[in-house]
């Protein structure tokens, strides 16, 4: 194996504890790539090469609107594989959107060579990719959910209450970003929620005030 024994032993330690020869395959052909924050990894039509496994960082996956608006599709972060790689690796399709790094990354990457070779040989890969893939995109259905079927409403509360914070340090634009909607939707819905007395907005800061009036709404 190679060097990254501790590496794997820390964020993918079920790796580890696999004696698969397909999988020691995979962990010894693996190389650690860093990425500074704000790069762009992959893009609309670009191929995929590498499947890629993260260890830490935050990278975000979005499409762009035809109006030029930004959608963020999901982020992935440390543990996780990006389910539109395994997708275009599966499919030896494109890439349909964009990943940009929000911070540093570090990753493990391994060839599509190695990928492939890895699916036929080892039951316990197919498991590991076919699981996170299903679990991933059920989350991004659940997301286009309530995008079509919840209202800003219930959509800015819950995303106000899973931070599990009093104090949320986002802007109307980030806010906006993450639920898919404009930055003046998000605003007039937030000065709407202090007028209430259930936040209270300052520059760059959401706090709560009223935890159980924001349950409410997405109750409703």
């Amino acid at each position: 194996m190679n060097n990254y024994q501790e590496l794997w032993a820390t964020y993918f330690p079920q790796f580890i504890k696999n004696s698969d020869k397909g999988v020691q395959y995979l962990m010894d052909s693996s190389s650690l790539v860093k990425i500074s924050a704000d790069q762009q990894i992959f893009y609309p039509g670009s191929q995929c090469e590498n499947y890629l496994l993260l260890l830490s960082g935050v990278v975000k996956v979005q499409i762009m609107s035809e109006t030029g608006r930004e959608v963020l599709l999901y982020y992935v972060r440390s543990g996780d594989s990006c389910v539109l790689t395994t997708s275009c690796l599966l499919s030896g399709d494109s890439y349909p959107a964009e990943g940009i790094t929000e911070t540093e990354v570090s990753a493990f990457a391994m060839s599509s060579q190695a990928f492939y070779r890895c699916m036929e040989q080892s039951e316990f890969f197919r498991e590991f990719v076919f699981k996170n893939f299903s679990a991933r995109l059920s989350k991004i259905i659940g997301r286009m959910e309530a995008v079509v079927f919840d209202t800003i409403d219930s959509r800015i509360c819950k995303a106000l209450l899973d931070t599990g914070d009093k104090i949320i340090p986002k802007t109307h634009q980030e806010l906006a970003y993450e639920l898919g909607s404009a930055r003046e939707v998000v605003s007039r819905h937030l000065k709407n929620f202090e007028g209430h007395g259930w936040v209270s907005l300052k520059r760059g800061i959401v706090e709560i005030i009223n935890r159980e009036a924001l349950r409410q709404v997405c109750n409703k």
